[in-house]
């Protein structure tokens, strides 16, 4: 009855699990996409007092207006991106994780212990029928 019960116990964590991780990545989904709609706005304005910022204070052309503000797009997006991959798993999804190779590891090593152990009982019954009598 062990395994069944380790077997158990490591769906509901792997469960956990998997709610978790769910409702973290919902949560990220849902932030970025209001950030998103923000961040669309922001960026036109400033794109447009930028370039109007650079046109008159740097005496720059209408190509050289678009180049610095392209570079300047790159270096935020890359700095964006790099914040957004660093997001890892949370303590519960760890913790949840854990627990589901403990039961795992623990079902194994039951179900092995009663791999080894069947063919002994068998030979040690065979040898009790052995020893008795056959009743008639």
């Amino acid at each position: 009855m062990r395994p069944v019960r380790l077997v158990r116990i490591a769906a509901e964590a792997e469960t956990v699990r998997w709610q978790a991780f769910a409702a973290r990545t919902v949560t990220r989904l849902a932030c970025a996409c209001i950030a998103l709609v923000f961040v669309i706005g922001a960026v036109t304005f400033a794109h447009l007092a930028g370039w109007y910022w650079l046109r008159i204070s740097w005496a720059l052309n209408f190509y050289e207006t678009a180049l610095v503000l392209g570079g300047f797009d790159l270096v935020v997006a890359g700095v964006l991106l790099f914040i957004a991959s660093r997001s890892g798993p949370s303590r519960t999804e760890r913790e949840a994780l854990e627990v589901r190779r403990r039961a795992v590891a623990e079902m194994v090593r039951m179900l092995t212990l009663a791999q080894l152990l069947l063919p002994m009982l068998r030979v040690l019954g065979s040898l009790r029928r052995r020893g008795r009598p056959d009743r008639a």
